[in-house]
């Protein structure tokens, strides 16, 4: 039987939303396993706007996560908030600095991050329903608000992220690119992307294991 899997998307760009390789690969590797997917997103204005060509933000300009999150799931989105649990097996979370900026406050509070009160309520729900949950690249800083302490994660190698994350309550595993951490008690699957990938086939490999390992939870 085809397993339900709920995507959460933070936007579009890797710099104010859902970084678009990580976005796509899991997407890919979902549907390369016969998955079932709806992608989900947040109905709120973005942090700010990035400009990718430059790099710098956009002075007055907004955007709404939900809309921006559309031009990856090719419309077929739904506002986080009517994400039911029931209906689905298992949650991944791709990375991106929107991760960081739209689910959850880490880019502006570090460790005294919180999350979209929609979100955690989602991520939440999925681990009171053991059932297994993907979190990549710098989405991982998320873990301890979801789980509680004592949770298990990787966001790469990054010594001073890795301890915020300490800091925060969580057990950081170092990980090369290639590599996933699987917190078998939480059934919480991480793995670097592009906090260490320096191409997309990098990126990749590890995606697609993380999808594999999440979807053998399920």
């Amino acid at each position: 039987m085809s397993k339900k899997v709920a995507v959460i998307l933070a936007g579009s760009g890797v710099y104010d939303g859902s970084e678009l390789h990580e976005a796509v690969i899991t997407l890919l590797a979902l549907d390369r396993n016969e998955a079932k997917v709806q992608c989900f997103a947040p109905n709120i204005s973005q942090l700010h706007v990035v400009n990718h060509l430059t790099g710098e933000v956009a002075e007055g300009e907004s955007r709404n996560v939900l809309v921006e999150s559309a031009r990856i799931a090719r419309g077929k989105v739904a506002d986080v908030a009517e994400l039911d649990v029931n209906d689905f097996d298992a949650l991944i979370i791709p990375g991106g600095f929107g991760a960081a900026k739209n689910l959850c406050d880490f880019a502006l509070n570090g460790r005294d991050m919180t999350m979209n009160e929609a979100v955690l309520k989602a991520a939440q729900a999925f681990k009171g329903s053991a059932k297994p949950v993907g979190l990549m690249c710098i989405a991982p800083v998320m873990a301890t608000a979801i789980f509680g302490a004592g949770v298990q994660c990787t966001i790469g190698n990054d010594t001073e992220t890795a301890e915020v994350l300490t800091a925060m309550g969580a057990e950081h595993i170092n990980a090369e690119v290639n590599h996933v951490v699987v917190d078998e008690a939480n059934k919480l699957v991480t793995t670097p992307a592009y906090m260490l990938a320096e191409h997309i086939s990098q990126a990749a490999d590890a995606i697609e294991e993380l999808v594999e390992r999440v979807l053998s939870l399920a």
